[in-house]
């Protein structure tokens, strides 16, 4: 019996073998955008540089040559749900009314993995090169660009060129996280604040929704009730109801130029950057995460990076770990990089 996938991918791996215990299969050096997972290093890697990696009970589907979704919909032995990234589509009948001031829930790309990957860029301007994808840089952006070296992108290296932060395990930092790997994400809310739960890294963000004041943007870092507090990766977040089913954030003192990129392909964005994100609750099953930065120290006006449609999951789902491992990058370094040779 053929199967597609492995016909399709497995002529491209020449030797590379990829391990999901206790099973060993040939894997493609390049997954499609599409790949259900993409993680980066030999737990988590890039889409470009790493073998595809897929669960257990993926890889058993495409053992017996049955579809993904075919496992995924009736969850796996034990009561294991693992994410059904093939539940049909909302429709007129189907449709239920959202549930006022509520985010809560574990939401992934309606459109399915892939959609939140953004390898090429932030998903609404990826670094392909076109005219419509140029971003308005100031003369300093522009500067900042050029010294990232990037794996991804119009203007990608070799990966002994590359210096990503995330490439050395560096936490990916604001507004990063909201456009690498995006996959099931939870979140959280109670009276004081929303709390969103990412999968890469299995990192947490807090956002106050108890009226606090968003604070003051001064050099090296925000100045709160007179005293000056270092920036953070997440930064300082407050968020408001707009009305009963959309969400507004802004998010300030984030770290500097020098220890977060913006997405996978080295586009900037310094610690003056305001960040504003909607999360609009269309439906009971829907909801609408958009983005835009304004950062004056590295663009001359603020432009959208996201509006990414959401689809909520049973909550029992099992999220697979999904970590940047140094020692793993490191093995990864070693077998498919040559980082002193260029290759």
């Amino acid at each position: 019996m053929t199967n597609p996938v492995l016909d399709r991918y497995g002529p491209r791996c020449e030797n590379c073998v990829l391990v999901v215990a206790p099973i060993a299969v040939p894997c493609a050096r390049s997954a499609p955008r599409d790949a259900v997972d993409q993680p980066r290093g030999l737990a988590g890697v890039s889409r470009a540089r790493a073998p595809w990696l897929v669960s257990r009970v993926a890889l058993l589907a495409v053992v017996l040559g049955l579809p993904v979704g075919t496992l995924a919909q009736s969850g796996s032995p034990g009561g294991w749900l693992i994410p059904d990234w093939n539940k049909a589509p909302v429709t007129d009948a189907t449709r239920k009314a959202a549930p006022r001031r509520s985010l809560t829930g574990m939401w992934g790309p309606a459109a399915g993995p892939g959609a939140g990957t953004q390898a090429s860029g932030v998903q609404l301007k990826p670094n392909n090169g076109r005219p419509e994808n140029q971003l308005p840089y100031t003369p300093y952006g522009l500067e900042l660009y050029r010294s990232h070296k990037a794996l991804e992108g119009a203007d990608a290296v070799l990966p002994a060129q590359d210096n990503d932060p995330r490439n050395r395990c560096e936490p990916l930092g604001m507004p990063r996280y909201n456009h690498y790997n995006v996959r099931l994400t939870q979140i959280f809310q109670d009276e004081y604040k929303v709390v969103i739960l990412y999968h890469y890294d299995n990192r947490w963000r807090v956002i106050w929704t108890d009226g606090r004041q968003l604070p003051k943007v001064v050099d090296g870092g925000v100045e709160i009730a007179g005293e000056i507090l270092e920036p953070r990766y997440f930064g300082y977040s407050v968020g408001r109801w707009v009305d009963d089913f959309t969400f507004e954030v802004q998010t300030v003192g984030t770290m500097p130029e020098d220890r977060v990129w913006l997405d996978s392909t080295g586009r900037p964005v310094s610690d003056q950057v305001r960040v504003t994100e909607r999360f609009q609750r269309v439906d009971y099953d829907t909801l609408v995460w958009s983005e835009t930065i304004e950062d004056p120290k590295v663009y001359t006006k603020p432009w959208e990076t996201l509006r990414l449609p959401m689809r909520l999951h049973d909550p029992r789902t099992d999220i697979q770990e999904y970590y940047c491992s140094p020692l793993e990058q490191e093995n990864y370094n070693k077998l498919f990089g040559n980082t002193a040779g260029g290759k």
